[in-house]
């Protein structure tokens, strides 16, 4: 139920959107191509574990970490349209 001059269906749409958006960045994160048996940024070997859990892997589980928390900052899009969200 969408209200003032939004159509029908047109929260849910924003919903999907920014669903669709983030399936699609995580999927173009994932890793391609043959797993390295060293790390590209510190250089210490990748157990085999990993490699054969994560195929394409390229970092180490420390250097992974890292990444992932300075992706996680990355918050996306506000498409909410309510003018509460506009105002934060």
């Amino acid at each position: 139920m969408a209200t003032g001059w939004a159509h029908d269906g047109a929260v849910q749409e924003q919903i999907d959107s920014t669903i669709d958006d983030a399936v699609q960045r995580a999927r173009s994160q994932l890793p391609k191509g043959e797993s390295l048996s060293h790390c590209e940024e510190c250089g210490a070997k990748i157990p085999e574990a990993r490699r054969a859990a994560v195929p394409g892997v390229r970092l180490c589980i420390a250097c992974q970490s890292e990444q992932d928390k300075q992706q996680a900052s990355y918050a996306g899009y506000n498409r909410r349209g309510s003018k509460d969200s506009q105002l934060r």
